[in-house]
């Protein structure tokens, strides 16, 4: 009779999952990147290599004036406006839009401007908004989309609620205040599951920040959408600070 040989099982080596955007996107940066001619000290530094993190421009505190450094060391970010303008309706109710229109009279006639307020982000603790006018729609909205990448900060992320305990940083690690003119909201931390309880566009910004759950209040006038996600904005960027804000 034959001997029967073991049968030895190989190993199952699972390939990691990485998320891939369209190859004519991806070529469109790199093109761009190429073709990038920096002009300050800090452009020339991250062209060279020399910096390679945003982090280390971030932790120092230096400003950005070009918006392909951000471009450069966050590869993966998209970008998004918000819903702070209102079209006019049929019988008097108006509509969200993204675009806010503003009239200025002359003899020549009437002069409108449109302004936008964008976000971008990776969804992973870079997250960042900017404002944009101009005559012309396209013009202001990649005004807003520069100006927000030039704001980029980095979201301190934790679990610091007491009803639930997780190892990942699904919301934030303590109570925050933020304010914006009129404006103030406060948010603070949710166990996981809770979702995201606070305002529509709010609720957009954060998940560009990579925030799962949260809960908030917000307080004096929050009907101005404008300043009350610039006071949610402000109130990320005080994670980042030892004292909690009075």
């Amino acid at each position: 009779m034959k001997e029967e040989k073991p049968i030895v099982e190989k190993p199952i080596v699972e390939k990691p999952i990485v998320e891939e955007l369209p190859q004519g996107v991806v070529q469109a940066k790199r093109s761009s990147l190429d073709s990038w001619k920096p002009r300050t000290e800090l452009g020339k530094k991250v062209k060279s290599g020399e910096i390679s993190s945003i982090d280390q421009i971030l932790d120092k505190g230096i400003k950005i004036l070009e918006p392909e450094i951000v471009e450069a060391l966050i590869p993966n970010l998209s970008s998004d406006l918000f819903f702070v303008g209102q079209s006019k309706g049929k019988f008097g109710g108006g509509k969200r839009n993204i675009w806010r229109q503003t009239q200025k009279k002359t003899r020549e006639g009437n002069k409108p401007k449109f302004a936008t307020f964008a976000v971008v982000g990776n969804k992973d603790g870079y997250v960042g908004v900017g404002f944009g006018k101009s005559k012309e729609t396209m013009p202001a909205r990649e005004k807003s989309v520069r100006d927000a990448k030039l704001n980029v900060i980095k979201v301190i992320r934790g679990s610091g609620s007491w009803e639930s305990v997780s190892k990942e940083p699904h919301s934030i690690p303590f109570a925050v205040e933020g304010k914006c003119s009129g404006s103030k909201i406060i948010l603070m931390p949710a166990p996981k599951g809770a979702g995201l309880i606070i305002e529509k566009e709010c609720q957009r910004l954060l998940q560009f920040a990579g925030i799962k759950d949260i809960y908030s209040k917000k307080l004096g006038k929050s009907r101005t959408k404008l300043n009350l996600i610039k006071a949610c904005f402000n109130a990320l960027k005080n994670l980042s600070k030892n004292k909690r804000p009075q």
